[in-house]
């Protein structure tokens, strides 16, 4: 790792996949991840990955769980630098902008996909909160949206619950009042793309 490249975090962790992990953990203190997981999310090599959670591990600030013959890990929240790592991690925002620049941002990561992308609903899914956190609407038979959703969950630093419909499935399911589209248009909504008025017709 150049230091010279490295951030102010990655210089005080001494490492750039620690400090990603801790802000993985840290961001999201109620969630447990498995290692291809995180590796996926966080953009680093495995065995850089399992190195630095056996680190974690050592000094109890993570913890971890099998099931389903997966080993999860996640925050120990009883840890003593608990509380001041999730304040660290956590990002204060100005929330008198918060609107603007998230609208910004929306409006560049959809940039690459518009050919293929008809509608996209970003809602406001809290961690443990039931629900997804992008409905997608638009063509994916050459799975041009599922990668550019896999490059959003890395842009974004945490993983991303997501469900991809066709314009035909996402107009049947309104027509129907599909519970479950139902319920992600009575979440918290904080971004809708919909060019067409697919979702507000």
């Amino acid at each position: 790792m150049s230091k010279e490249n490295s951030t102010p975090i990655e210089k005080l962790f001494g490492s750039k996949t620690r400090a990603k992990l801790l802000q993985l953990f840290f961001e999201n203190p109620e969630k447990s991840f498995y290692v291809r997981e995180m590796t996926r999310v966080i953009d680093e090599q495995i065995n850089s990955v399992r190195r630095e959670l056996l680190n974690l591990e050592s000094i109890g600030i993570i913890k971890n769980e099998t099931f389903d013959n997966k080993v999860y890990y996640s925050a120990n929240n009883k840890h003593p630098f608990a509380h001041p790592l999730n304040e660290m991690f956590t990002k204060k925002v100005d929330l008198t902008r918060e609107k603007d620049v998230h609208s910004t941002t929306w409006d560049e990561y959809t940039r690459p996909v518009r050919h293929y992308l008809r509608g996209l609903i970003v809602t406001n899914r809290l961690p443990g909160q039931d629900g997804i956190d992008l409905l997608i609407i638009g063509n994916d038979r050459t799975k041009k949206l599922t990668h550019w959703a896999e490059v959003i969950e890395k842009k974004q630093g945490k993983p991303i619950n997501y469900v991809i419909m066709s314009v035909e499935d996402f107009t049947y399911r309104r027509s129907v009042k599909d519970r479950f589209v139902e319920d992600i248009l009575e979440m918290e909504i904080s971004e809708v793309f919909d060019p067409e008025r697919i979702i507000k017709s």
